[in-house]
């Protein structure tokens, strides 16, 4: 049998609940059209990618697709879903903790 519980505060789903909730978060790069000049078509990117190459050469697959895009899924009781649709970047938790900060 799957268990399921509340990934804000813990309370069984299911059992203690009579309805669960899902959240589903995707973060992305947003990448936006660029305009191409013929300049930019002239212009050897070589040393771009160079720099590109070097920057990620130590980095893993995962921190690689992390910076690209990242699916998070979570499991709500009522309580939570509440509250998480009631500020769901939570900017009032890090406008009231001067210890937690977004960045």
């Amino acid at each position: 049998m799957i268990h399921y519980s509340c990934d804000m505060c813990g309370k069984g789903l299911l059992v203690d609940e009579e309805v669960r909730y899902i959240v589903k978060i995707e973060v992305y790069a947003a990448y936006d059209p660029m305009e191409l000049t013929e300049e930019d078509l002239e212009e050897d990117h070589l040393n771009d990618i160079e720099k590109i190459y070097q920057q990620t050469e130590n980095m893993s697959e995962e921190e690689l697709q992390d910076d690209v895009y990242k699916c998070f899924r979570f499991d709500l009781c009522m309580t939570c879903q509440k509250q998480y649709l009631h500020d769901p970047l939570f900017r009032n938790v890090f406008r009231r903790s001067p210890n937690i900060s977004p960045n």
